[in-house]
């Protein structure tokens, strides 16, 4: 398994994008509206999220993966637990979890 990107969560997309992309020289890659902008630079992908799209409160890897039952329950088995239940967004099915240890991640997979 390997993280696609970072989540970011943001206030608003307009005044990320300033700092990520003016400030910081990342480049936008895609916009969705108001909620979600991927940006990218030297190897660093970050999605930034805000209003319903940040369903995170702090940074968090993706994890996309093939199929998301086996790839969830091994999770689940290694200690790891559901705080945002595995629900359909606007372009994946997606789950957030945090580790024994605290850390969050997200796991999407395509949609059925």
């Amino acid at each position: 398994m390997q993280a696609t990107l970072w989540i970011y969560p943001v206030e608003t997309i307009d005044a990320a994008l300033t700092f990520f992309c003016d400030a910081l020289g990342l480049k936008l890659k895609f916009r969705d509206g108001d909620c979600y902008a991927a940006v990218e630079g030297d190897g660093l992908r970050l999605g930034l999220v805000a209003g319903s799209e940040r369903i995170v409160e702090q940074p968090a890897p993706v994890f996309r993966v093939a199929a998301m039952a086996p790839e969830l329950r091994r999770l689940l088995d290694a200690g790891a637990r559901i705080v945002r239940p595995l629900e359909r967004g606007p372009h994946e099915q997606r789950v957030v979890l945090k580790s024994a240890d605290g850390i969050t991640l997200m796991l999407t997979a395509a949609l059925d």
